[in-house]
């Protein structure tokens, strides 16, 4: 069984993030999405939330797990006996940072691979950033992620304000 790793911060998950997932579905036999938990972001969801938003994101994806880590990516590729590290890719300059990142985890453990995959032209622009930035200054930020996420923004935006 190829197991794909399809790791981040997903806060929140984007379209552009599942349109990555649901595509990694069809080359590997299963992805685990692993949420880092980040000591140096201050997220707007908690592990607990964002693995819960993405668990209903993915819902209809059978090959899909939903997990999280912290410290290294590579230690948590071994863990889970993966095959690949599966990147969604948007821009040139997400392939900088993320060429060196795969050179770090290939000099970290030489049996690791990572596997570039190009968003969709539709989202290449999205970011998670970009979404929290919107909903905050009241744009619309419908189909770029799913209506749950919305819910779980507006419900999370009270609590904060």
């Amino acid at each position: 069984m190829k197991i794909g790793i399809c790791p981040g911060s997903f806060d929140p998950v984007t379209n552009g993030h599942l349109d990555i997932i649901k595509r990694a579905s069809h080359v590997v036999d299963k992805v685990v999405v692993a949420v880092l938990n980040n000591p140096f972001k201050n997220p707007l969801f908690t592990i607990e939330e964002r693995i819960n938003i993405l668990k209903e994101a993915t819902k209809e994806i059978p090959n899909v797990e939903i997990d999280s880590f912290s410290g290294l990516l590579v230690d948590y590729v071994n863990m889970k006996n993966a095959d690949v590290i599966i990147k969604g890719l948007r821009a040139v300059s997400d392939f900088e940072y993320e060429f060196q990142m795969a050179l770090m985890n290939k000099k970290l453990n030489k049996n690791v691979e990572t596997m570039f995959m190009m968003t969709s032209s539709e989202y290449s622009y999205l970011s998670s950033s970009i979404v929290k930035e919107t909903f905050k200054l009241n744009g619309c930020i419908e189909g770029l992620v799913p209506d749950h996420v919305i819910d779980a923004m507006r419900k999370k935006f009270k609590e904060v304000l």
